[in-house]
Order: C-alpha cells, then structure tokens, then sequence
C-alpha cells in the first residue's frame, strides 16, 4: 500500500467527521460558483444597470471567498483536534512527524479536490432553476437564459484549489510542533473545571446591558453615531457572557443541591462545567457568526419595505403630474396613453401655491382643494372656517422641518393675522412636510403667492393590472420629476435593490451554514469520549430514557444557546434598525429571525438524531 493509499483510505475510515467539512466546503463552493456563472452571464455585460449587478456579484463573490478561507481553516482545526490520539498511534508505529504532515496534507487535498468538484457539478445541475429564480428576483430586462459557464468553472475551480492548497499547508506547518505524549493522551487531558471571575462576570453583564440599553435608545442619525461603539462592547459582552457569565452560573446551579441532584440533572451540569471552557469559543463565534447572518438579512429586507412603503405613503394616487412648467401636450399623452391601457380613472388637478411666511416658503390651500383630493384617495373631508387655520402634516412621515408649525402668523391682504388652531394629518396634497389649510374666502384675501405648482392626479377605478405598462409607457416620454407612479416608482426600487437583496441573502445564508457547521464540528469532537462516558454510565443503571433526556438536553444546550444569544442581538439591532428610519420593522424583523429558527431548529433535529443513533450504538 502506498502513502498516497494510505491517505486516500484515512479519509474513508474518518467520513463521519469528515461529511460536515466536506458538505459545508462544498456548499461553500457552489455558492461561489453560483455568483460567478451570474457575474459571466452574457445578460450581465450590457447596459449600465446590468453591468451593476455583475460588478455586485464579483464583490459577493469576493467577500464569499475571504470568509471560506478563514472557514475551512477553523473546520480543519477542529477535525485536527479530534485526531490527536491517531497521530500519536501513528508515531508511536514509527510514522514520523514529517509523515503525518504530510498525510494531512494530501488528506486535505484530497478532501478539497472534491469538494470543488462536487460545489461546480451541483452549481451546473442547478443553475437553471438559480437562474430563473434570480431573473425574478433581480428584476432585470433580459432573461437569464442558461448557458455552459466555462469562465466561472475555471475561476472556481482555480480559486479553490489554491485556497485549499494554501490551508493544507498552513495546517501541515501547525503540526509540527506536536509532542508524542500530547498526542497519545489526545483530549483524555483534563483541562480542569473552568472557574469565573467575579468582576468579568459582572462587567460582561454591564457591558451587553449598556449596549442593548443605548441601541434601543438611540433615534435618528444618533443610531448611526452609536453603531460602532455598541457593537464593540457588545461582543466584547458576548464573550465573556461565555467565558464568564455561563460559567459562574453553571457553578451557582451546581452548588444548589435541590437543582443538581435532581433526576439526571448531575450529569448535565458536570458535563457543561467540564467542557465550557472548550464550548465558550464555539458559542461566541457562532453567536457572532449569526448575528451578522440576522442583522444583514434583517437590514436589507427592513430597508427595502422601509423605502417601498415610503413610496406609497407619498404616492397615495395612482397617477400624478407635478409641475412649474405645465405643457398641455405632456398631459394629453397620459389621458391618451391611460385610455389606450383600458384604465379607468377619477382625477382632480389644481394649483398649489406657495407664499412667504416669516422669511419661509409654505404651501397654503383652500378647503375645497383639499377635500377633492381627500375624496379621490378615500379620506375625510374637512370643514375650515373663515378666520380658522389648519396645520397638516403628511400622514405617514415625522416632522423635518426646523420651526414648530404650529408657530406661524398668516398674514390676510385686508389686514387680519391668523395662526393655526389644531393639526392634522393627510396624504391627500404632496408636500415635504406640512401645509395649511384655509377657507375658500379667506383664501381669496392671501397676497400674492410666492410659486405656483401644477398639480393633476389619477385615480384608477378599472385596469389596475395595466398600470405599470401604462406607466412605463408614460416615464419614457415625460420627464419623472414630473410625473410619479407609486407602482412604478417601486418597481424601478425592486429592479435596484433586487440584486443587494440578491447578494445579502446568500452571504447570509453561508455565514449561517457555516455558524452550523461549527456546532455540529464541536458536538463530535466530543463523540469517542461520550461513547466511553455513557457506556460507563450505563452500568451504572442509566436507562434508555435517561440517556435519551440526557443527550437531547446536552444538544439542545449546544445549539440553541449561542442562537438564543444571536436572536436577541439580532432583535435589538434590528429594533435600533427601525429608530434610524423611523419606521416599524417588526414584522420584518419576526419574519427574519423566524425563519433562521425554525432552520435551526429542523438543522438540530437531524443532527441530534445520529448523534444519539452513535451514543446508543455503543452504549448497546
């Protein structure tokens, strides 16, 4: 048998530690190879628009690669670890050092090779269906019709084999210092029970307690101002939350007899005080991991809807023309192009004036202006009387002006002053921020407007299915600072921020995979001690039942603690997300966090289940 054999079978023997780095390598690289047939799509490289999202793509693509390497590298860390006692067995053969290096090496190679084999044959075998879902979700003129993706083979096949080569060396190079005596004691070592300070303890309370305190407090511009430092201390916090906290808590429950010695609760709090030390590190990377995962995702999907809604909020009709520079032609072309697309439609025009008060411009209208565009988008009619103002702020939108409006002092041409008596809110006028309203007589005694805009909206009552052609149709000819369609206006954000949206998805998607793959790294490490463990147990007198409510508590420890942490950053960051806009993300944010916990969740079942498949197996 030869040593590239030898190798090759070493891999054989080891493929249930072995299946999770090479699936997540493979995921890894069927993603990369993913936005690499997207960023060499011939659709890609035409207009201006596509050529953007190609350029997006290559820097997805960029961010995929930096973040496989550091993932791979701490995958094979944790393989090594698991593999020391055979190292040592091997010396202890006669294999020397330089051997075993060598063997990982070519293992590694090996492992990488088929990885990026496997990653481009599974991108190739879907990439129509990536292709058709993508054509969707970017929103893009051409279709993405499939094509054989030889540049993004040769890029991915070449990138990831450097990448692996330069890992197997790394890791070959860490070997070498290695004593055959830590070796054969492999993780038999014990590292002693983990011991907490008291002032980390606490300090790591205080440090996520202050961060979640100011992120929530924040509003505004503030939020970003606080960003930065709230991140720092909050991982800071997370890592000693693990290193720390978790620990002195453990120890509190250990010392609380009526809690340790109930039922099977002395092996589980043993087991956890024993291996936190080992578990703190893989659940502050984990936790960190997802955190970005949910808040990345959260921000992109929150923004999007943020600005969306916005639009509608501003855009109550279905159609408008706004104007200084009115042409007679420019709205006998939408009549004509609307009655073409078979739309109905009810419509009101007028002319918004504006005038100076206290060295400030200020839409002023009268109430029957404002009641006739109230009842084409559905709202209330009001009553304004003579010698009454009213204050209308935008419904929907906080104040950004500088002055208070409920301040200002109308001045009538016969001499009478007026101020506001009361506000309310509307969408039935555009404005920035707010206006007012008078009665029609006193409206008649304004001096002379300062500006006057064109104003002339559409409501569609039939063919509503027709509106974005009839829109498109429309914005083709006319200048779109002078005319808006809410339907169109966000159909022209989508096909923007779909490939954003694109993109964020499946970095989050690795990131969270990989926070997975890190768990399930961590949980078998551990599986050739707990086979002798629970075997020992057993003879004891620990019955199946037991050893099944031992394992499922044990697991759902290991995953679900660092998630839980994850969840709540990602909640806070998300809440702090939606005092920045101003705008409720909390549909958005259950949306995003429901979704990765319930994957989470499915990710732990399966696991769990051969994970205690093996235990029983031995235990047996």
């Amino acid at each position: 048998m030869t040593f590239r054999t030898f190798a090759f079978n070493n891999v054989i023997r080891n493929k249930r530690l072995y299946a999770a780095y090479f699936l997540s390598s493979m995921f890894t690289v069927m993603v990369f190879f993913t936005f690499a047939i997207f960023a060499f799509h011939p659709s890609l490289n035409g207009d201006n628009m596509n050529s953007h999202v190609s350029q997006g793509m290559y820097i997805a693509a960029g961010i995929i690669y930096v973040f496989s390497f550091f993932f791979i590298l701490y995958s094979m860390s944790f393989f090594l670890q698991s593999r020391k006692k055979e190292f040592g067995l091997l010396m202890m053969q006669g294999m020397s050092m330089k051997q075993i290096r060598l063997m990982v090496f070519l293992e590694n190679m090996l492992i990488g090779f088929i990885a990026t084999i496997g990653g481009i044959l599974l991108g190739i075998i879907f990439a129509k269906g990536i292709l058709l879902t993508a054509e969707n979700v970017l929103i893009i003129e051409n279709k993405l019709n499939f094509y054989f993706p030889s540049s993004a083979i040769i890029l991915t096949f070449v990138s990831f084999m450097l990448l692996f080569f330069f890992i197997s060396i790394f890791v070959s190079y860490i070997l070498r210092s290695r004593k055959l005596i830590e070796l054969i004691k492999g993780n038999k070592k014990s590292k002693g029970e983990p011991k907490a300070n008291i002032f980390l303890t606490i300090i790591a309370a205080l440090l996520i307690g202050t961060g979640y305190t100011v992120a929530l407090l924040a509003e505004g511009v503030a939020v970003t101002i606080v960003m930065l430092p709230v991140i720092t201390v909050v991982i800071i916090g997370t890592y000693l939350f693990f290193t720390q906290l978790s620990v002195f808590v453990i120890r509190r429950l250990k010392k609380n007899e009526n809690i340790f010695w109930n039922k099977t609760n002395m092996l589980l709090f043993s087991d956890l005080s024993f291996r936190m030390k080992d578990n703190a590190r893989t659940f502050f990377m984990v936790a960190i991991i997802s955190t970005v995962a949910f808040s990345a995702i959260g921000t992109l999907f929150g923004f999007q809807t943020y600005v969306t809604a916005g639009v509608k909020i501003t855009n109550p009709n279905t159609f408008t023309y706004q104007t200084e520079d009115y042409k007679e032609e420019e709205v006998a072309f939408i009549q004509e192009t609307l009655s073409k697309e078979n739309i109905k439609t009810e419509e009101a025009k007028t002319i918004l004036h504006h005038y100076e008060i206290e060295k400030e411009s200020f839409q002023i209208t009268k109430q029957s202006d404002f009641n006739r565009f109230a009842k084409l988008i559905g709202e209330n009619t009001i009553e304004v009387q003579d010698g009454q103002l009213l204050a209308v702020k935008y419904e929907g939108l906080p104040f950004g002006q500088k002055k208070d409006p409920m301040d200002a002092t109308i001045k009538l041409t016969s001499g009478e002053t007026m101020q506001p008596s009361k506000m309310i809110e509307s969408r039935s006028l555009p404005s920035s921020d707010f206006y007012y309203v008078v009665s029609d007589n006193d409206y008649k005694k304004l001096p002379a407007p300062t500006e006057e805009m064109y104003f002339h909206a559409w409501q569609a009552t039939d063919g509503k299915q027709h509106v974005l052609d009839a829109s498109e149709k429309i914005a083709s000819t006319i200048p779109v600072y002078k005319f808006t369609s809410a339907e169109y206006q966000t159909y022209q954000i989508n096909k923007t921020f779909g490939p954003i949206m694109f993109v964020g998805l499946f970095i989050g998607i690795v990131f969270f995979v990989s926070a997975g793959s890190f768990l399930y790294f961590r949980l078998y490490m551990d599986l050739d001690e707990d086979k002798q463990k629970f075997k020992s147990i057993a003879k004891m007198g620990l019955t199946k039942k037991e050893l099944k409510k031992v394992l499922n508590r044990q697991t759902a420890i290991l995953f679900f603690a660092p998630i839980t942490v994850a969840l709540m950053h990602g909640a806070v960051a998300l809440t702090a997300l939606s005092h920045l806009f101003y705008y409720d993300l909390f549909k958005e944010s259950v949306i995003v966090l429901s979704v990765f916990l319930a994957i989470q969740v499915i990710y732990f079942f399966i696991v769990r289940f051969f994970y205690t498949k093996q235990i029983k197996s031995a235990v047996q």
